[in-house]
Order: structure tokens, then sequence, then C-alpha cells
């Protein structure tokens, strides 16, 4: 990473503090590593970001359907998953530092850092050597790439390695009413296996027929060794997944269709197309027949937001197997009885949140011959904006604050609308940018005589002059969710 690119990410997130978007977790206690809590515009960004997801999966398709599974899970369902046996990470220790860390994602940064120094072979080398390495699960072989391109400890600077071992990324704990009753539990570490368990309550409460999806948003944890890069990986996130059943020997064409509808899902919020790239998998889980990441380019370089995996028929068998209840589909099409294969696409919340919240943060220098000027502005697409529009009286006398408040009383019944009076208008002006609103209304003398407000534009800061009885128009033309939904 760059300095300048250092200096960007820093900014984006002592940005996120002040501002109430992302605050370190319980931070009164010096915090809790790889844990944050979201703050009052942080909430209402995720909210706004959940309602997209859902909103353009389950609202826009027939075929698609919600649910709300639960956290807990009879803990069987992560035998039958392959989490019990299979989910781990390689995880390498430096003896000098006591920090642990993932093994493939050192050896990621030094291809990174081999690209930024325009040194590509040797990139595509390393990058070549890893992918061998983790198909043949060489876990010597990883630790000797480490050795061999000399990666070193961030904190202590040596190479004083441990060998790298499999680490299980569960959390454990225990339900039962007494010590001698206890069962082991897990916090559930992807939201995807509520689906699969839940797929014939759903298919026939809601008649489901082949192909459909089954939609969820929900917590999941993850015991995150490596607590970096603020929150692109944490031990509690959010997912928003689908599952989409297909009959056999479709999936593949399924596949593609879900990896050019995600991405452009990603683009009509606004960010560059260059910004993202399909990355394909060259190790496949042992479920999978293919898989790709959609990859977006934060300041520590490019990395995965959103995956879409043929699954085959993997989850439903295996939960057939392990219940011994009979988990199939018949297809009146076909006169046959299947269990159908899956079509994944899965992101992660909160990385879409960092995605979102770096495409929209700018500083920019508005110095004249005259004076010198800067903002610091959110340029979150209307739709996705915490606040909608700011009500401004110009001064806090004359009865333009209660003016501004019968405004702000009509608005608040459609948006999320904030009322200041605190400080010159160009303070406010600038506070309004840095939270991303769209639109500010100023109350002014005028107002009491005509029945107009002055309205600034976020963007160009261009300001009007508009009619009371205008306004919900003119916002609702802005920040309606069509807006972003027809793109699609």
């Amino acid at each position: 990473m760059s300095k300048q690119t250092d200096d960007f990410f820093k900014n984006v997130i002592s940005h996120a503090k002040e501002y109430g978007f992302v605050f370190p977790s319980s931070e009164i206690y010096d915090g809790l590593s790889a844990v944050y809590d979201y703050g009052q515009l942080g909430a209402e960004l995720k909210n706004n970001l959940k309602a997209y997801w859902w909103k353009a999966m389950v609202q826009l398709h027939e075929n698609i359907v919600g649910i709300d599974a639960a956290i807990f899970m009879h803990p069987t369902t992560w035998k039958a998953s392959g989490h019990v046996d299979g989910f781990n990470d390689p995880m390498i220790d430096n003896k000098d530092s006591k920090k642990r860390y993932r093994a493939d994602q050192l050896i990621e940064e030094r291809i990174a850092t081999y690209e930024a120094d325009g040194k590509i072979d040797q990139a595509e080398q390393l990058q070549a050597d890893l992918d061998a390495a983790l198909n043949a699960d060489d876990l010597a072989g990883l630790k000797s790439l480490i050795e061999t391109h000399n990666i070193v400890c961030p904190i202590s600077g040596t190479k004083n390695w441990t060998d790298v071992r499999q680490f299980n990324l569960m959390f454990s704990t225990q339900m039962g009413a007494s010590a001698e009753d206890a069962e082991t539990v897990y916090l559930r570490p992807e939201t995807a296996q509520g689906i699969f368990v839940n797929f014939l309550n759903v298919q026939k409460s809601g008649r489901m027929k082949i192909p459909f999806g089954i939609a969820q948003i929900g917590k999941a944890f993850r015991n995150e060794v490596i607590a970096r890069q603020f929150i692109m990986r944490m031990r509690e996130f959010e997912q928003m997944e689908m599952q989409f059943f297909v009959r056999p020997g479709t999936e593949l064409e399924w596949y593609q269709q879900w990896k050019e509808t995600r991405l452009k899902w990603h683009l009509a919020i606004g960010g560059s197309s260059a910004k993202y790239r399909y990355h394909d998998h060259v190790k496949l889980a042992h479920y999978a027949n293919a898989a790709v990441d959609i990859e977006y380019e934060f300041p520590f370089g490019f990395k995965e937001v959103e995956g879409i995996h043929s699954r085959t028929d993997f989850d439903l068998s295996q939960h057939q197997k392990y219940s011994g209840k009979k988990i199939q589909y018949f297809d009146p099409e076909i006169s046959q009885n299947y269990v159908p294969y899956v079509i994944e696409t899965s992101i992660g919340l909160d990385r879409l949140f960092l995605t979102v919240l770096c495409n929209a943060f700018e500083e920019q220098d508005l110095s004249t011959a005259e004076k010198q000027d800067s903002r610091s502005v959110l340029r979150f697409h209307p739709a996705l904006a915490p606040v909608k529009a700011a009500v401004l009286p110009l001064t806090k006398k004359d009865g333009l604050p209660d003016k501004a408040r019968e405004i702000l009383n009509r608005l608040k019944l459609d948006y999320n609308v904030q009322y200041d009076e605190k400080d010159s208008i160009g303070k406010r002006y600038r506070r309004q940018d840095a939270i991303g609103t769209p639109f500010c209304i100023t109350i002014d003398y005028q107002s009491l005589e005509d029945d107009t407000v002055t309205l600034r534009h976020r963007d160009s800061m261009e300001q009007e002059r508009v009619a009371t009885s205008d306004l919900e128009k003119i916002i609702r033309n802005l920040v309606d969710w069509k807006n972003l939904l027809v793109k699609l």
C-alpha cells in the first residue's frame, strides 16, 4: 500500500468514527479485537444497504423468497455441512511477536507488493506457487514460500516462524439447563445452512417450483485470528445470502447468469467499473464445480466483496444423509425426483459497507485566489444516504425555526431528515456534506413571505429557490429506490 492510499484509508476510518458511522466495540475498555459497533449513521447506511439487496433479490424476483433462520442450529447441522471437520484456515505464528497470521494472506500481501513495485513476473509466479500449495493442502509448502520470499512479521520484523497448521474458526458454547445435560452448540459461521435445512418447509408452504431461490440476511460468527483492515475481517459480521435451487445439468448456465447479475447490482450503486473484477477460484471447495469472487479495489488492494458458487447437490444431499429425511423435489416437467443443485450468491454486508464508504469518500480542495477552503464529502447514492435532507433555519429567531420545523415534520413522515440550527450556515453545509446528505433546505426571511426555500445540492453545491410545496417531489425523484432498481 502506497503512502497516499494508506493515508486515504486512515482518513476513511477516522471519518467513520468522527461522524458516527463505525466505532471500536467496547472502546471505553480499550476495545475488543476485530469487533466493531455501527453508530447512528452507520446503522442507517447498513439498513439502506440491506433494503437495496432485499428489494433487488426478493421484491424483483417472483421466484425468490426470504426467510430469517435462527443463529443456533442443531449441532449435527455443522457435522453434515463439513464445518466441524473442515472449517479451517492455515495459520502461522511469529515466535517473537507472539502474533498469529493466516499464511495465505501473508503471501497474498507479498504478491500485492510485487505488483505495486512492477515485479509482475515474480507476482505471477508466487501466485501460481500459492495456488499449487493451497490445492495440495501443502502446509509445509506455504511455510517454504513465506521463508523463500523473506516475509517478515509486521510487528517484530523477524522471520522466526512456527510451522503452518490448521485452525478451526467456529465459536462453540453450551446449551442446557445444567452442566451435566449441556450440549455443545455453535454460533453459525454462515447463514447458508439455515436456508438448506428449511428447503422443504419453504418449498411446500410457498408452493415453489424449481428454479427458485431462498434469501436471508443475518449475523454469522468466525473466530478470525487476524484483526486488520478495519471492518474488512471481523469476528461478528453480517451476511446477505441467496441459495438458488435448480435442475441438475442447468447449474452452470444459472451460475453464469447470477455472476453477471450480481456485478450489475454492485455497479448500479455508482462505483467505477475499473474498481471491480472477477476472480475465478483456482482451488474449488469440495462441494463446488465453479466459483468466482467479485473483488473491489480497496486502498489495500483487490479483495472479495461477494462470492458466487455452484455448490452442486452437496448441501441438500448431506442434510438428507445426516437427518435421515428425504430432501428432494418432484419436477412435474420431467416427471422425476431429484436433489436440486444450488447456485449461491453470498455477500458480506460489512465489506459492502466499507466498499460504499471508500467509493463515496472524497476530500476536496475548494480554495480560490481569495481564500483557502476545503470539504470532506461522502458521495453516497441518494437512495443509500443515511440522511436524505437537512432542514436549516438561517437564524434561531424571528419565526424561522418554527417554519423550519413545519417543513421538517412534513418531510420526516417519508424520509430520515435532520434539523440543525447551530453555527453558521456554511459550517452546517459542511457537516451535512461530511455525512453524505443529498439536500440542504435553508429557511430564510423570504421563506416567511413567499413560502420558498433555498435548496442546496451536495455534489454540485449549487443552490436553487424552490417552493416548499415542491420539496417532497424533488426529494422523492432523487432518493427513490426506483432509481437503483431500474438499472438491474
